[in-house]
């Protein structure tokens, strides 16, 4: 009898450029690639990423590395199945193992039949533009539209908030909303005595949404923000923790959001991510999903999921790319959609 086993295999990436956070400066990104291969058969396996993103993820915990091998131990006692309930506080254990029994089973990097694995069609992406002084900025917005993005995020709450506006008055200046779409992401840099006045004026540019205005936990005040904002409001944090199905729906309930962002390796794996859109939907309230700072690998996993579900929206799945080590995938970006291009059979 065929027995699964899994190797790990530690991985440290480093960013082409600086990627400034609401958390500081990333120069490099720790991953673990994890293999699920047959022991009658080591050419035939699957790979999944696991990425937690320290100072952020739920799972981001002194002892990763020693939960890791004991999930993975686990795994391979019960020949390939995934304990997900008990995984429900690790998500990106969850979704590497996930992914990588995807990737076992499909023997391919196209882990769903669709038409972006099919080469068919592309995901439509926004541009993120990182944080930076004014000058970077504007040098990276030039770029993105240069290179046809309709869609464009700033992460915003890292210089003065009057040069962000100066920075977001520029491009309408020279594009309409019906042109270019504009998000913001605070990632929490707002105080809630401020946050409302901040949104009026950040309105008043006909942006498409901010993520997370406030930081995570303050369900009372983002509630009320939610209620009273003229500009719409995508959760992105908030859901980080909130890793069983009551949690989620008392989070939707309570605070009731325009938009959610899911983050597979950070809000639940695969699973969880189905979780979070499900309950989204039932009560009106929209979503988008993202990557993580994954390497292509894991952007892969991700996008090829993406793909099973029909959202017109832009996703943000750009940001694969940014490591000089990364690891080559069919993946590439035409003006401002992501393409698979499968493998040729």
């Amino acid at each position: 009898m065929n027995q699964i086993k899994i190797n790990i295999v530690p991985k440290l990436l480093h960013f082409k450029q600086p990627a400034g956070t609401s958390r500081g400066i990333y120069n490099t990104r720790k991953v673990w690639y994890i293999e699920y291969y047959d022991s009658k058969d080591s050419m035939h396996k699957g790979v999944g990423e696991c990425a937690p993103l320290p100072q952020l993820s739920c799972d981001d915990v002194p002892n990763y590395i020693d939960i890791l091998r004991a999930a993975c131990r686990t795994v391979e006692e019960n020949n390939g199945e995934i304990d997900k309930e008990a995984l429900r506080s690790y998500p990106s254990i969850l979704f590497g193992l996930e992914t990588a029994m995807r990737h076992y089973e499909m023997k391919s990097t196209a882990l769903w039949n669709t038409s972006f694995s099919r080469g068919e069609a592309g995901i439509p992406i926004n541009g993120l533009i990182w944080m930076g002084n004014y000058q970077e900025m504007l040098q990276r917005i030039e770029t993105k539209m240069e290179a046809g993005f309709r869609c464009i995020k700033l992460k915003i709450g890292a210089i003065n908030f009057d040069e962000e506006l100066s920075l977001l008055k520029y491009i309408r200046q020279h594009f309409s909303a019906k042109e270019v779409e504009l998000r913001v992401d605070a990632n929490g840099a707002f105080n809630s005595s401020d946050a409302l006045n901040k949104l009026k004026r950040l309105a008043e540019l006909d942006l498409h949404s901010i993520e997370q205005p406030i930081r995570a936990g303050q369900w009372e005040e983002m509630a009320q923000l939610c209620e009273k904002t003229p500009l719409p409001i995508a959760l992105d944090e908030e859901l980080i923790g909130c890793n069983t199905l009551e949690m989620k729906q008392k989070l939707l309930k309570d605070i009731h959001p325009q938009y959610i962002i899911i983050k597979p390796s950070l809000h639940g794996g695969i699973m969880g991510g189905e979780e979070w859109i499900r309950e989204a939907e039932q009560r009106q309230i929209g979503w988008w999903i993202t990557s993580a700072l994954e390497s292509n690998l894991g952007l892969n996993a991700v996008a090829q999921w993406c793909a099973t579900f029909n959202n017109p929206l832009p996703q943000g799945l750009g940001t694969g790319m940014l490591f000089t080590d990364n690891i080559e995938m069919p993946l590439e970006i035409r003006k401002d959609c992501l393409w698979y291009i499968p493998e040729s059979k």
